[in-house]
């Protein structure tokens, strides 16, 4: 595989939910949607909540996508959805600059993981956010993105969720500081392969061994556990995801979990709790130091 089949119109059908009440801010790079709770001013300690697109995609076509927009005000969480540097060429499609593999297909020196670290410390000079639930979140190359930031972010970073991402393939030292690892993949995405493939003859990891290597990064027990089945996907019957857990024996703040979506594609038919899932997850996982 040499380069992303556009998304646009993967998602087009599910684009129907205009991003509610967000503003946009720059950083430094343009506008970027952000939203907060109604009550913001008063607030105490809201988590925040970064969400990255996918190659070709946006932060407005991401958020509706997922639905995350729309619980800003019932779980109190401020959320963020930036836009990647266009490329020069072609159709001049949005990326992140993640991994070898994706998607920096023009070897732009951006540094977006400088970029979303500034989005992340301005938000928190804005707003009254927890520095315990601080999280990244993204589809495809936004899922690598995600990994990406946990691994280079660690001390400000509780948890990560990667759609259809993956991360480094090459072998590091673990980060300074635990965080939390969700990786979601359906087994039948033909884009980022779920047993791991190549893009421009640069390889990156399956999503069982990216699951591991977090384990291994928060030094968790193998094997990893089977708990319960969720409905991710709304046009597959039933709950068709599976949970495996790595949570046994490691370190303070950090775990891994795969969720893998049977018969799932590159871009599912995210289930009407999809957002929720997600946000309760996150939620779930504060950064403990």
């Amino acid at each position: 595989m040499t380069r992303f089949a556009p998304l646009t119109v993967l998602l087009c059908a599910l684009l129907c939910t205009p991003f509610a009440a967000a503003q946009t801010q720059d950083f430094g790079r343009g506008p970027v949607l952000v939203s907060a709770p109604a009550n913001a001013a008063e607030a105490t300690a809201m988590p925040l909540i970064v969400l990255l697109h996918g190659y070709t995609s946006s932060g407005q076509s991401i958020t509706n996508y997922w639905g995350i927009g729309r619980l800003v005000e019932d779980y109190g969480f401020v959320l963020a959805s930036p836009d990647g540097l266009r490329e020069a060429g072609g159709d001049q499609n949005p990326f992140w600059n993640a991994t070898n593999a994706c998607c920096n297909f023009e070897n732009n020196p951006v540094d977006d993981s400088a970029y979303l670290r500034n989005i992340i410390d301005t938000l928190k000079g804005q707003y009254a956010i927890d520095p315990d639930r601080v999280y990244v979140i993204g589809h495809s190359n936004g899922g690598f993105m995600s990994l990406r930031m946990a691994y280079e972010h660690s001390d400000v970073i509780a948890a990560v969720i990667s759609l259809a991402g993956a991360n480094h393939l090459e072998r590091r030292d673990p980060p300074p500081s635990a965080v939390h690892v969700l990786q979601i993949h359906g087994t039948d995405d033909e884009t980022i392969g779920f047993q791991g493939g190549e893009i421009q003859e640069n390889r990156y990891p399956g999503a069982r061994g990216t699951v591991e290597r977090w384990a291994d990064y928060n030094d968790c027990r193998r094997p990893g556990v089977a708990r319960e089945m969720r409905d991710l996907d709304a046009s597959l019957p039933g709950f068709e995801t599976g949970v495996l857990k790595f949570v046994a024996g490691c370190k303070r703040g950090g775990s891994a979990e795969l969720w893998t979506i049977s018969g799932g594609t590159h871009a599912p038919a995210v289930s009407e709790t999809y957002g929720a899932q997600l946000v309760e997850w996150l939620l779930a996982h504060p950064k403990q130091r």
